[in-house]
């Protein structure tokens, strides 16, 4: 970064009443979307830990610099470099791509952070909210989704799976309509997002400074039990009414469709809907049928792993199978298709959902040997799923 670069991420701490302060965290890549990269996922982490160990910051606020999103998600560019170096170099050891193995240990500890802090975070999750933006909105103790709001896993479009947590999220949400998510990249607006768990609270995106203003003039506690209790009633002076999404009007249809118990069944049921006019059910159709099968089959197979495992377990799992992915699944050719050549015509390995078995998907699961036999996240800790 030149001296005439803006820093990748602002921080800033404003004086509240009482003489304690409020940590603000902005993503400031407004013209990449905020898409995450491992400087911003560095500065992020090494800040948290920092105001985590700092007694006179009362809570943390995420967001992002711009109008258009909070964080895109992750950012591409930079691994399909790493993933092109990687297979022209002829490795065949997952942990040779450096750089997804430092970027994925990073975003996935980073995100942990923020599911176990301590101290109240509040993200402000205005606009686009994708992919690795979900990963650092989710853990937030206090959601924030305004009117313009739009979050999706679409992972399958680029041959990836649902990571960040996304697994474990997603195998959360009610009557396994993230099964549904996962394989559409369907998106979410305000209603939809509370709806799945993946938010708390619709604001409006005009009430932020506001807001913000009424973070500072709040006299905050000492413990964050309190504090935590306080943001809750702070925030809902300004809440404003969810109204239902599309998830939400077809739930009885989505319910009925992920019950079956085989991948097969699900896409089958799914490319069956009449869509008629819906642009929703229709997007979701068209962005199924065109995605990664092997996206597909791996979104399938973590999520049923990931119902019975920790958290801090189900972000191991993924590491692996990011790691996998970066090495010879069809992240590589989904990021060209779209992002590089941008001709949009990917060539998916395999090409169809019935070679996509079971135990294949087991071969994206397989754990490399670890230096000195331990998982680069072995430290993450979390309560076990309920």
């Amino acid at each position: 970064m030149s001296a005439a670069d803006p820093a990748a991420v602002l921080f800033e701490e404003r004086a509240a009443v009482g003489g304690r302060r409020v940590g603000i965290a902005t993503l400031n890549r407004s013209k990449t979307l905020n898409g995450l990269s491992l400087e911003m996922a560095r500065l992020l982490d090494a800040q948290l830990v920092a105001w985590a160990q700092d007694e006179a910051i009362a809570l943390v606020v995420l967001q992002g610099a711009g109008e258009k999103a909070f964080c895109a998600g992750g950012d591409l560019h930079a691994l399909y470099e790493s993933m092109t170096a990687y297979r022209a170099a002829g490795a065949t050891d997952v942990r040779d791509n450096a750089y997804a193995a430092e970027f994925f240990e990073v975003e996935y500890r980073l995100d942990h952070r923020i599911h176990t802090y301590p101290k109240p975070v509040l993200c402000w999750g205005h606009g686009i909210v994708m992919g690795g933006g979900i990963g650092l909105m989710a853990g937030a103790s206090h959601r924030v989704v305004t009117e313009r709001s739009k979050l999706a896993f679409p992972e399958i479009t680029v041959g990836l799976f649902p990571d960040v947590g996304g697994s474990w999220l997603l195998a959360r949400v009610p009557d396994r309509a993230g099964l549904f998510l996962a394989l559409t990249g369907a998106v979410l607006g305000p209603g939809d997002a509370i709806h799945a768990q993946l938010a708390d609270v619709q604001l409006a995106e005009a009430d932020r400074e506001t807001v913000f203003d009424a973070l500072a003039a709040e006299t905050w506690a000492r413990e964050d039990r309190d504090n935590h209790a306080r943001l809750d009633t702070l925030l809902q002076r300004f809440a404003v009414s969810a109204e239902p999404g599309s998830l939400q009007r077809h739930a009885q249809t989505v319910a009925a469709i992920c019950a079956h118990a085989r991948l097969e069944d699900i896409v089958e049921a799914i490319a069956a809907l009449d869509a008629g006019e819906d642009a929703w059910l229709g997007a979701a159709q068209k962005t199924l049928a065109a995605g990664s099968p092997g996206s597909a089959r791996l979104g399938f197979e973590l999520q049923r792993r990931a119902a019975d495992l920790s958290l801090a377990d189900v972000f191991r799992m993924e590491y692996v199978a990011a790691l996998h992915c970066a090495a010879h699944g069809d992240f590589a050719e989904g990021i060209r298709a779209l992002l590089i050549d941008k001709d949009r015509t990917p060539h998916w390995e395999p090409a169809t959902l019935a070679a996509t078995t079971p135990a294949w998907a087991q071969t994206f699961l397989v754990e490399p040997d670890w230096p000195g036999g331990v998982h680069p996240l072995a430290d993450l800790a979390s309560p076990r799923a309920a």
